[in-house]
């Protein structure tokens, strides 16, 4: 029997001749430059730069509709409960979604009933009222409705700054319409700019209560209820 090793120049050699090792050496060839080109390929897949798909959306409106969500995610990641307040209250100062139009100046909003910040509409049995109700009905119409919450007003309801996707300001665009009075007491005057001329006299109940007049609206009532009882 011969030996596995043939000694030259004092080293040990495999005898490949005898033990078939050119077959062997061939495959081991293949598999490291496999092995070779995986490793290439892992290595320019892992330095690649990062691309990212940028689509545009397609309208301004949607732009803004955007950057109203943001602004409003970050102003509400951004509140601290005060000292004796629970996580939940703090998270009420911020509510979405699609409204149900109570009257020209109030909605129900995920449940919550809140009042327009700053502006005061005729009451439902008022003159123009059903109009204010029914021209917010109108804005509000398939939209959602961003409400922040202000707080509360005198007799407890909550008051809200309410605007659409496309940011617009629902007491601002009841104002325009001549809907709706600026009411300086509450909005410091944030409205006036937008009543048209005249629209003090034509909503005169409106006015009548913020300036303290309440006895014409008692009279209003009087005269309306003496007409239900002669019809």
């Amino acid at each position: 029997m011969k030996p596995p090793f043939a000694l030259m120049n004092g080293n040990y050699m495999v005898s490949k001749a005898e033990y078939g090792f050119e077959e062997f050496d061939l495959e081991i060839l293949i598999f490291l430059a496999l092995t070779l080109v995986v490793v290439i390929a892992y290595r320019v897949w892992r330095t690649r730069p990062n691309s990212q798909v940028y689509r545009r959306p397609k309208t301004v409106s949607d732009l803004q509709a955007r950057s109203l969500r943001s602004e409003y995610r970050g102003r509400a990641s951004s509140e601290k409960p005060a000292t004796g307040s629970s996580t939940a209250e703090s998270q009420t100062r911020l509510i979405s979604g699609r409204a149900y139009v109570v009257d020209g100046d109030t909605l129900t909003i995920s449940k919550t009933q809140v009042r327009l910040f700053g502006v005061d509409a005729p009451e439902m049995n008022h003159p123009y009222g059903q109009k204010a109700k029914w021209a917010m009905v109108a804005l509000c119409k398939g939209k959602t409705v961003y409400a922040e919450i202000t707080g509360d007003d005198e007799y407890g309801r909550t008051v809200a700054k309410c605007t659409l996707e496309d940011g617009r300001d629902l007491s601002a665009e009841l104002v325009k319409q001549g809907l709706a009075l600026d009411w300086p007491k509450f909005s410091e005057g944030a409205y006036t700019s937008l009543e048209p001329d005249g629209v003090r006299k034509k909503l005169w109940l409106a006015d009548a209560r913020q300036k303290g007049r309440l006895h014409v609206w008692e009279a209003y009532e009087a005269r309306q209820a003496e007409r239900r009882k002669q019809s």
